[in-house]
């Protein structure tokens, strides 16, 4: 007799309950088919899902409220109390009380993830502002959960259908970038780019693009040595590794050409570097994938958008893609698991 295996279970981290981020999972999950492949478990309160099912007239919207994994069930919306009491709703305004929830549940969340009771983690957008404390100063959710998952490093990689972007250095001050960026780092960056693109994205041999870090590449050390003392030997010593690696490539003539078409990845050397022609090509398809962990996260490539949340505005695109994405990852990895 054969017994049919269970989806795998993806958890949704509610994020800022005055934000988009309630409004575009429910948007997202809205239709079935978005979610045949998985099941999903929203990590908040219901009762947030139920204010905004209200305010957006989605009344059709139906979801089964539980109070442990052992109560999921594997065709339905299943969402999960991180607290108590859901604090007070208030679209649009921030508040230290909905960061409280906002770190709750991704603090619940991550902890199943690490537990093995989840497969993946989409992350709804957070405000680091209220989501910040003196205990626990927050930069990021890709710092938070490399940090809590144990790994030495990870790699923020901005995910569309056909363009990926890693960042050599992430939430940092410009003015710290520079000195940040070392032959080391280099390496270890793209190093877990092609690891991933090879065994989360199923390319056999990656192409990566490594962008300069001055105007024009440093022109030959003349308006910079970073290319000439750091990123060149870097590249080098990849491509002694038989390492498909080229560059490094001045950042506005590659994106101006669209050179990103040629390749399986292209690792950038800063936060805006890398993210500006990123969400100016695929805003409202964009992920934000953690690349390099033993764990799979996903999220939307924005923010809480306040002054839009509460209006029925927002558009679901870039968490329907983020949910799209850790799925196809956790099959890739179990289809490579059953080959092996």
């Amino acid at each position: 007799m054969s017994t049919k295996k269970q989806k795998p279970i993806l958890g949704i981290s509610i994020g800022d309950i005055n934000g988009i981020g309630v409004e575009v999972t429910m948007k997202a999950l809205a239709d079935a088919r978005v979610y045949k492949s998985f099941t999903p478990l929203i990590y908040g309160h219901g009762k947030a899902v139920s204010v905004y099912r209200k305010l957006m007239n989605m009344e059709e919207f139906n979801f089964t409220q539980i109070r442990s994994l052992d109560e999921i069930q594997h065709r339905k919306i299943n969402v999960i109390n991180v607290v108590e009491e859901c604090p007070e709703i208030i679209p649009g305004v921030e508040t230290q009380e909905a960061g409280k929830l906002a770190l709750d549940a991704l603090k619940a969340a991550v902890e199943d993830l690490k537990a093995g009771k989840i497969q993946g983690l989409v992350t709804a957008p957070v405000n680091k502002n209220n989501i910040n404390s003196e205990e626990l100063p927050f930069v990021g959710h890709t710092e938070f959960i490399t940090q809590s998952v144990g790994a030495s490093d990870s790699l923020m990689m901005m995910v569309s259908e056909n363009f990926r972007v890693g960042l050599i250095t992430g939430h940092l001050p410009i003015s710290d970038v520079s000195k940040t960026i070392t032959k080391e780092r280099i390496l270890q960056k793209a190093n877990i780019f092609l690891k991933s693109l090879m065994e989360d994205f199923g390319i056999a041999k990656p192409k990566l693009a490594i962008l300069g870090l001055n105007p024009h590449a440093g022109e030959d050390g003349l308006l910079g040595k970073e290319e000439e003392e750091i990123i060149k030997p870097a590249i080098r010593e990849l491509k002694d590794q038989n390492k498909l690696v080229f560059g490094p490539y001045p950042a506005d003539g590659f994106f101006g050409m669209m050179h990103q078409n040629k390749f399986d990845g292209v690792l950038a050397m800063y936060h805006d570097q890398g993210l500006i022609p990123f969400k100016s090509i695929a805003f409202s398809s964009g992920v934000n994938f953690t690349a390099g962990l033993p764990v799979i996260r996903t999220s939307p490539d924005h923010g809480t958008a306040y002054n839009i949340a509460g209006k029925n505005l927002a558009d679901e695109g870039s968490m329907r893609a983020a949910l799209l994405l850790a799925s196809d990852i956790i099959n890739q990895h179990q289809e490579e698991e059953v080959e092996a």
